[in-house]
């Protein structure tokens, strides 16, 4: 409702509310008012936090003072920085497997990829990795969704940049997912990144999903594309987001 304001001070110490046409009635004094304890609100724990903070690298407290703050501005697991983990405003689990987290074929032969630094935050670096040439990409990941908020929809995203010169990439590359125990069809669909906005990361949508505790698993998501033997080059790969859906 919209504050209520004087318009006018009445001979009856009465004032007209703009947004009524009734009087309302002056009181001369406030009564007192008594103040009661609050009690203290208590935060639900993110889903499994306890569990996936076995694995912080460093460590962290459960009893930290500030263990809210850090959770939303993110922990690194192990193995060391290839995996990420933060809780979003609606305290969903949200993890990110950077690239070296990942099966890349030829990412170890530099006359393939290269690796380099990339900042993650003021104070941290991860390892990201660049295409230099490859007619045979194939990029493949594995998450347990054990660590997934039950029943919120999660979306699996790619985070790529291109830098010219770019090449290959009017031939359309393939996204999969596939849900754990292959109970549903995985989801595929082919996309030309010819049109990505140059040198920025971005997000490539995989799929989505619902994690339920009765049908936790591992989820498997890939980027492919070595069936028509075009040569590529420009694309950066920075890893994987697992993520409530935005």
């Amino acid at each position: 409702m919209s504050k209520k304001h004087c318009s006018e001070l009445l001979p009856n110490k009465m004032f007209r509310n703009q947004d009524s046409k009734y009087l309302i009635p002056v009181q001369k004094e406030a009564p007192p008012v008594t103040t009661l304890p609050m009690k203290a609100s208590t935060v639900k724990s993110p889903h499994n936090c306890e569990a996936i903070l076995r694995d912080a690298d460093p460590p962290i407290s459960l009893s930290s003072v500030n263990l809210s703050e850090q959770l939303r501005s993110g922990v690194f697991l192990k193995p060391k920085k290839q995996i990420k983990y933060w809780v979003d405003e609606r305290n969903s689990n949200c993890f990110m497997l950077f690239a070296k987290n990942l099966s890349i074929t030829w990412s170890d032969d530099v006359n393939y990829w290269t690796w380099f630094t990339e900042k993650e935050s003021p104070n941290e670096n991860v390892e990201a990795v660049g295409l230099k040439n490859v007619c045979w990409l194939d990029i493949t990941g594995k998450f347990d969704t054990r660590n997934l908020t039950p029943g919120i929809v999660y979306e699996v995203v790619f985070k790529v940049k291109l830098e010219d010169p770019a090449y290959g990439w009017d031939t359309p590359v393939n996204l999969k997912l596939v849900l754990p125990n292959g109970k549903e069809t995985p989801q595929e669909q082919k996309l030309s990144l010819r049109e990505l906005p140059r040198y920025k990361w971005v997000d490539v949508r995989v799929g989505e999903f619902v994690p339920e505790k009765s049908a936790a698993g591992e989820i498997t998501f890939s980027m492919y594309e070595y069936v028509a033997g075009v040569w590529k080059k420009g694309l950066s790969l920075k890893g994987v987001a697992i993520r409530p859906k935005q």
